[in-house]
């Protein structure tokens, strides 16, 4: 059996890890997150991020009404300003950007438009809609700050998961997500040396913890804790960490999902590099979605971050090691006949030989070169495409 260890004898100079970030799949999906945040959206440990959302959903209410009984109102003190009038509701309550969009796609009409016409304009055409409303009923999510918000409107059988249960089933396996637990903010990789640091102070710079008024979105790796599947050509060891990240938006605006993988290194403008094993679940928030993230996400990501990392270590050895060409005939045949276009099997077996000094023998030698090349490709469905068949070939080594 493949031993995995700590391997504190490959540190670098800086007290990091010497990693191949050329290796494997390129991941944007964090880094777009961390690009997009601004300040009041970035927290810098779990706690904080838990007490706000928390927070939010305790000062929220949510009911199901007759769309036909909603009353728009545009007030002449403020006639930029729609209002709506709730059923059992003891005041109006204001629509937020998010959710006079949700009214108007639930009654089909263009939100962009309404939002160009004077507030009267605009809600008598909303007022028609909600009385015509086929669907009938609506469900609403209110919330109390200083005044009341109409946070989001949806369908009736609309199966809300709250932003603080995804941020609680995280805080349940990592703590504070500051290294209290083997799960933390990640470090960062320093392209001249190649050595990828665990240890960088956490800031708003630097967080992966994420959350707006729409939804929240965590980051978390176990990068003091280096595994080593296989060597590279040099002979070094070639390093991964374990890493997930996690999204929910409790007003509609996304699924819920959780993503795991293992990773080389994550850069300072956190884009994940090396990314091998990748795995997600998505549930949507339809009428059980709550029963199902009790019983299959939350179960999964602990699962996740407390199972061994063996299965993927043996799964890198045993493509390593079965060898299915050893001519130019068996590459091309290998390729050829797994889908592979004439120009993409030549493109496949010149970056290996660029890469690796040699041309691939390996299942391992041919998945790293087909997601090399998927990294190139500018268009995201054909770079999935090749991402994908790659991972099919190592799962099938496995």
């Amino acid at each position: 059996m493949t031993e995995v260890q700590v391997l504190d004898g490959h540190r670098g100079a800086a007290g990091g890890y010497r990693v191949d970030a050329s290796r494997g799949e390129r991941n944007g999906r964090v880094s777009s997150e961390w690009f997009s945040r601004p300040a009041d959206e970035r927290f810098l440990c779990l706690s904080e991020l838990y007490d706000t959302v928390r927070g939010r959903s305790d000062r929220s209410r949510t009911r199901t009404v007759e769309s036909a009984a909603i009353r728009v109102e545009a007030s002449r003190e403020m006639p930029e300003r729609l209002m709506l009038a709730l059923p059992g509701a003891d005041a109006p309550v204001a629509p937020t950007h998010w959710s006079f969009g949700q009214l108007a796609s639930l009654i089909s009409a263009p939100a962009a438009y309404l939002r160009q016409l004077p507030a009267a304009l605009a809600g008598i055409n909303l007022q028609h809609g909600l009385i015509s409303h086929r669907a009938q009923q609506v469900k609403t999510l209110e919330v109390e700050d200083g005044r009341v918000e109409l946070r989001a409107v949806t369908g009736p059988d609309y199966g809300r998961i709250h932003d603080h249960e995804l941020v609680d089933a995280v805080r349940r396996i990592a703590g504070n997500g500051t290294g209290d637990t083997r799960w933390k903010v990640p470090g960062e990789l320093d392209w001249s040396t190649g050595i990828y640091n665990p240890r960088v102070d956490i800031s708003r710079d630097t967080t992966t913890l994420y959350a707006s008024d729409r939804d929240v979105f965590l980051f978390l790796v176990d990068d003091l804790n280096p595994i080593e599947a296989g060597r590279l050509p040099d002979g070094s060891p070639d390093l991964f960490f374990r890493g997930f990240y996690c999204w929910n938006s409790e007003v509609g605006a996304k699924t819920l999902g959780i993503a795991s993988f293992y990773l080389r290194a994550v850069c300072q403008n956190r884009n994940l590099w090396g990314v091998e094993d990748f795995e997600e679940i998505t549930i949507r928030h339809s009428k059980y979605a709550a029963s199902r993230f009790a019983h299959q996400a939350a179960p999964a990501l602990e699962c996740f971050a407390n199972s061994s990392p063996m299965l993927f270590v043996n799964g890198i050895k045993a493509a390593r090691e079965r060898i299915v060409a050893r001519t130019d005939e068996d590459r091309t045949e290998f390729l050829r006949r797994r889908g592979f276009s004439k120009a993409e099997t030549q493109k496949v077996i010149e970056t290996v030989l660029a890469e690796e000094g040699r041309k691939p023998e390996s299942i391992f030698d041919f998945v790293q070169g087909i997601t090399a090349v998927a990294r190139d490709k500018p268009h995201q469905d054909a770079r999935l495409d090749l991402e994908a068949r790659a991972k099919k070939l190592l799962d099938r080594a496995a």
